[in-house]
């Protein structure tokens, strides 16, 4: 059988992915075979298609899809023709119209989450949920900061924080994109490009700093961001859009007030499929109830999926973006 798929022969800028045939073989044992209904787009698709997360070439990209079953292979148990279902870790290659993954990757979509909402928060929801309520357990009355709050990851988490009680002190780099962080659950929103950091945090806190700083900026923020937390804070380094974070030394932590730093990964989180399932119930449970509604700020077509990251590197995008098979 024959699809389309977004591939690279080589790692670069986004002229470098191609649109092409390829051959969608039957799933093997303990595979599933997908008909994607949309597919997510993410800042780590840029990474592995840059180099600085390495591939081996040629290769697919994308981690995030939706879609129905069409085919099983054997001992696969959980999943039958017609199920719907979503995933959001590897291997790469969600950039298709179907594609054969490991069933151990799946969860079963509820009818009410539509194929192109699921494909918009499941990276981004679940990287909400490890980082809320994995890494390190928030609860009301707590106090953090989390850079590009109107970003897809940035929308979820605010809502969600609001819903925890969490004071949370977002960041982004216009005016407009602070207003609809303070729509999606930030109690502040500090536009970097006009304002000082380190200063409104402190400002906001009464000089106490946060206690945590979630960061996916990299090093555009990094220093800034060890300047924000209180004593014995934790900086949470999920990302590196601006690039990789420089190096850190112990004694620079101990300066700081005995900090605490971590480099938690989705994927090392939703590697047992009992914590996915969990994580992923949390995560549909909060959108079925309305208190996380995601959103999509743009959409392109499967095949512009170049387009689609050179918008999401650009930085003018808000929200998720989603391709369309």
């Amino acid at each position: 059988m024959m699809t389309h798929a977004i591939r690279i022969e080589r790692q670069g800028g986004p002229e470098v992915l191609q649109w092409q045939q390829v051959e969608l073989g039957a799933p093997g044992p303990g595979e599933v075979l997908v008909r994607h209904g949309a597919v997510g787009v993410n800042f780590i698709d840029i990474y592995h298609r840059s180099g600085l997360y390495p591939l081996q070439l040629p290769s697919g990209l994308g981690l995030e899809g939706a879609g129905t079953v069409e085919a099983v292979g054997a001992g696969v148990t959980r999943f039958r023709v017609g199920d719907r279902v979503a995933y959001c870790s590897g291997p790469v290659g969600a950039y298709a119209e179907a594609r054969v993954v490991p069933e151990k990757v799946l969860v079963a979509l509820p009818d009410a989450i539509a194929f192109e909402t699921a494909a918009s928060m499941m990276l981004k929801g679940l990287t909400a949920q490890f980082l809320l309520r994995r890494t390190r357990p928030l609860a009301a009355g707590d106090v953090a900061l989390f850079h590009a709050a109107a970003g897809g990851v940035g929308l979820i988490a605010g809502q969600w924080a609001r819903a925890l009680g969490v004071k949370l002190i977002g960041t982004a780099g216009s005016d407009e994109k602070c207003r609809l962080a303070l729509e999606h659950g930030y109690a502040h929103c500090i536009n970097y490009r006009t304002e000082d950091l380190v200063a409104r945090v402190r400002e906001l806190t009464d000089g106490r700093g946060v206690a945590v700083v979630y960061d996916s900026v990299g090093r555009d923020t990094w220093e800034r961001s060890l300047s924000c937390l209180q004593p014995f804070g934790l900086m949470v380094s999920f990302g590196n859009s601006s690039g990789p974070v420089p190096p850190v030394t112990l004694g620079d932590l101990a300066a700081r007030g005995s900090l605490y730093v971590t480099r938690p990964t989705l994927m090392t989180h939703v590697a047992d499929p009992q914590a996915l399932a969990q994580m992923a119930a949390e995560l549909f449970a909060m959108v079925q109830g309305g208190r996380v509604v995601p959103r999509i700020g743009q959409r392109f077509a499967l095949r512009d999926a170049a387009a689609a990251q050179a918008a999401l590197e650009s930085r003018a995008t808000t929200g998720s973006i989603v391709l369309q098979p």
